[in-house]
């Protein structure tokens, strides 16, 4: 197909990295791409391409503060511009696309075997019909000359490519490209009847999209895991068994909300159960210990570990553990499976090191019973004693608990304590030291955390990534032979602050807002 007939598919996948490319025109307002995507599709991934107004002004402002870039609508069409030249095929964006392209551009994949998707479209919407198909007609030959098979399907006209067999015509107020005449029919089919649009798992996952959202992806994680073949793996499916969560009929949303100095993640999805997450462990977060490069914590986890324990058990684990027999085994053991999960409360991890011979870190437990934490720690490790675990030693000093060596660990050992209410499994001495006795200044203080909890407004934050410190981190730990797409990233990684993340539920779907900062 020749680059100019291309040009609008590279308009919908630019969308998705959210440039605009001038002002919007109203002839297209309310244009629904996916009216066109067959109801089957288990992705689809929808565009303003022609962002107007705030939107415009936010992108515009980021691309300028993330990339140095100072329009880059203009960027891009010079881009696609100098590839047409060089393919030979001499390309006029202002002249012979922006009259008639509009503001909207959806991509849907067809089929997923498990391994790979099969079949694609793409729907980009129009404002002058008659213009567009004046484009395809005028383009519908081979870099040889050869012509493109023409054909008709349900009155909707089409041009074949007879070198890939893609397959592009003008459906109602949208310029369609597909990637075979099969799939182009099943958009035509989907434009007059069932279409992705009036399916009520996408109305459902749809009904909230934030607003200044400038993309969102669907996916249809039930219709992936038929359309696979059920392909997922048995210790994971009875993991989400055991927590209640069925797969089969969850979808996801993800919403781009791009903002002068950040860009904004919205996730939602149902595929957390019935009962989705909820909790504030904010508190606990920001008394994680300051610069550390990424930390995050969660509410009630001993509730949820808890949930999960009783079904296991009740369950059990095919060929290694029968029903109702986990929690009496531990018992025997000297470990209380029901007064851990009744103990515990909020979960906190945080990483911290800039190359991999500091690295270091920390799972804490917060307890609701300090006598319950010690006990918990002591019983394990007489445990891993009296099973003759190598490497246990029991710790002196102020903390009680033991430590592990070995050399799968590396340099430092695994060390399990608890001292007050906290429970700490760290990597290191000293990273438990700084979990359960912290002496220096905690995330709270740090300018960056605060600037991440204020972006996140009213939702609670349960994640922070200290941007500059992951960078030096990755920077340290990515082996020389595999650096080079990383160091094409770093230049637009390095403007980037923090990132923030935090979560609730809403009815029967669970959110997460990822907040990314960026700085000029």
């Amino acid at each position: 197909m020749k680059a100019r007939l291309v040009l609008p598919v590279a308009a919908a996948l630019v969308a998705l990295v959210v440039a605009g490319c001038g002002g919007s025109s109203s002839a297209d307002a309310g244009a629904d791409a996916a009216a066109l995507v067959p109801a089957t599709a288990p992705v689809y991934i929808e565009a303003t391409i022609q962002p107007d107004g705030d939107l415009k002004a936010n992108v515009e402002a980021l691309a300028e503060n993330l990339a140095g870039v100072d329009d880059l609508g203009a960027l891009i069409v010079e881009e696609a511009e100098k590839e047409a030249s060089e393919s030979g095929d001499p390309l006029d964006y202002e002249a012979e696309i922006e009259p008639w392209l509009g503001d909207v551009a959806g991509l849907y994949l067809e089929r997923y075997d498990g391994e790979d998707f099969q079949g694609y479209g793409v729907a980009v919407s129009v404002t002058d019909t008659d213009a567009a198909q004046a484009f395809v007609d005028d383009h519908s030959e081979t870099d040889d000359g050869q012509p493109y098979e023409a054909g008709d399907y349900e009155g909707v006209e089409y041009d074949v490519d007879p070198e890939d067999e893609t397959t592009v015509g003008v459906v109602d107020d949208f310029l369609v490209i597909a990637e075979n005449l099969d799939s182009f029919k099943a958009m035509v089919d989907a434009s007059e009847g069932e279409s992705l649009s009036e399916s009520e798992a996408y109305g459902d996952a749809t009904g909230d999209v934030p607003s200044g959202s400038i993309a969102t992806v669907f996916v249809d994680i039930g219709g992936l895991i038929d359309q696979s073949g059920d392909a997922i793996d048995p210790d994971a499916k009875t993991f989400l068994d055991t927590a209640g969560i069925e797969p089969e009929e969850a979808t996801a949303l993800a919403s781009v909300v791009p903002g002068s100095d950040q860009v904004e993640i919205d996730v939602s999805s149902d595929l957390s159960g019935d009962n989705p997450p909820t909790g504030d462990a904010s508190k606990l977060l920001g008394e994680l210990p300051a610069g550390s490069v990424a930390a995050i914590a969660s509410a009630d986890f001993g509730k949820r570990f808890g949930e999960a324990i009783d079904e296991i058990d009740e369950e059990g684990i095919p060929g290694e553990i029968p029903p109702g027999e986990l929690k009496k085994a531990m018992k025997s053991a000297g470990i209380d499976l029901d007064k851990i999960g009744s103990s515990v409360g909020d979960l906190g991890v945080f990483a911290a090191g800039s190359s991999e011979s500091d690295l270091a870190g920390a799972v804490v437990l917060e307890t609701k019973d300090a006598n319950e934490a010690k006990n918990t720690v002591s019983n394990i490790g007489l445990f891993l004693r009296a099973s003759q675990t190598p490497g246990v030693t029991a710790l002196g000093g102020k903390f009680s608990g033991f430590s592990v060596r070995s050399e799968d660990l590396g340099p430092k050992p695994l060390v399990v304590a608890a001292a007050g209410s906290r429970i700490a499994i760290a990597y290191g001495l000293p990273a438990a030291t700084a979990a359960l006795a912290p002496a220096g200044a905690t995330l709270s203080s740090d300018s960056a955390y605060q600037d991440a909890v204020s972006a996140l407004g009213g939702t609670p934050i349960s994640g922070f990534v200290d941007g500059p410190a992951a960078l030096r981190l990755a920077t340290a730990l990515i082996p020389a032979d595999d650096r080079e797409g990383f160091e094409e990233a770093k230049q637009y990684l390095r403007n980037i602050d923090y990132v923030a993340i935090g979560g609730g539920a809403s009815g029967d779907r669970s959110t997460v807002k990822l907040i990314a900062g960026v700085g000029k």
